[in-house]
């Protein structure tokens, strides 16, 4: 594997987090050279106890990544933490973290441009903290992978009209679908975290992943904590990957845990009385959902009213 080194600027530190990726790793790994093309990188791979070949084949493919084997499936936080302690991450020699899925395939150049806009002023003060690309699925559609935060408008937009038909007003849906904003440069609340480019400052300012999330809203508490330090998420179109994962179905367990931890990060950021208001319009969504006979909605409404939550239940 051949890293290209630029004069000056330090090395960019890729992350993985792997559990039973055996098959999708080989069009990962033979993507990287291509991806991070310009820049100067080292492979971290945190397996959380795969029961497959993962391991084996990153050894392989990839004699000189780091690979880190957890011991657990302690989910995807905690996989994001054990490889940014084995890359040092949060020492200085990294001119920036790239965390990325085993089921992405960067287009070419796709890690430069997203590690040039870190660090790019803003208008409103801040600047860029987190870079994403835009994502395709496999058969080139394109991913509204922009969210706006949570909010009770939101919630009760996306019960009654539907979140892509609501995505195109700001107040009515965590979805952004507005064709501009994936046409241009475009910050946002948080972007889904298949493929993200994290500066330097930003790893620094926000820490660790917060491990209490097993699964789904990890990348939104980060986003979002990311923004309040005033380091915001943004979107660069000449970036481009695909995510072989995409916006394919879940299973009903999986949904669940979904919802619930979108309730759960709620409260973290509101009140009690805000939490149940926006607890309810979730509610309301799901039990419409749940009406149609889709079984994942049904899950979540099992859950949110108080039926098995554990983040492990995955």
């Amino acid at each position: 594997m051949q890293h290209q080194s630029v004069p000056g600027v330090g090395p960019v530190a890729v992350l993985v987090v792997t559990w039973n990726s055996a098959e999708v790793l080989p069009g990962f790994l033979d993507s990287l050279p291509a991806g991070m093309k310009g820049l100067d990188w080292r492979l971290v791979v945190a397996d959380n106890a795969s029961s497959d070949d993962t391991v084996a084949v990153v050894r392989a493919l990839a004699p000189e990544a780091t690979v880190v084997e957890t011991g657990r499936n302690g989910g995807y936080a905690f996989g994001v933490n054990a490889a940014l302690r084995a890359a040092g991450a949060w020492e200085d020699g990294y001119r920036a973290v790239l965390i990325c899925n085993p089921d992405i395939r960067m287009a070419e150049g796709c890690a430069a441009t997203l590690v040039e806009a870190l660090g790019t002023p803003l208008p409103d003060g801040s600047a860029v903290g987190i870079s994403v690309p835009l994502l395709y699925e496999e058969d080139g559609t394109l991913i509204h992978s922009l969210r706006r935060e949570s909010s009770l408008s939101r919630a009760l937009g996306e019960a009654v009209v539907g979140n892509r038909r609501a995505g195109r007003f700001p107040r009515l849906s965590e979805l952004v679908t507005t064709p501009a904003a994936y046409a241009a440069a475009t910050t946002a609340d948080w972007a889904t975290g298949a493929l993200m480019a994290l500066s330097r400052e930003c790893v620094a300012a926000c820490g660790p992943w917060d491990e209490s999330f097993f699964l789904y809203s990890e990348e939104t508490e980060y986003c979002l904590r990311a923004g309040d330090r005033g380091l915001r998420t943004r979107l660069e179109p000449a970036a481009r990957a695909t995510h072989l994962g995409g916006e394919s179905r879940v299973s009903p367990r999986l949904w669940s845990l979904l919802v619930v931890n979108r309730v759960r990060l709620y409260r973290r950021r509101h009140g009690l009385a805000a939490t149940a208001a926006f607890r309810g319009a979730v509610l309301l969504r799901e039990l419409s959902r749940a009406a149609l006979g889709r079984e994942p909605a049904r899950a979540a409404v099992a859950a949110l009213l108080g039926g098995p939550q554990s983040r492990h239940e995955v």
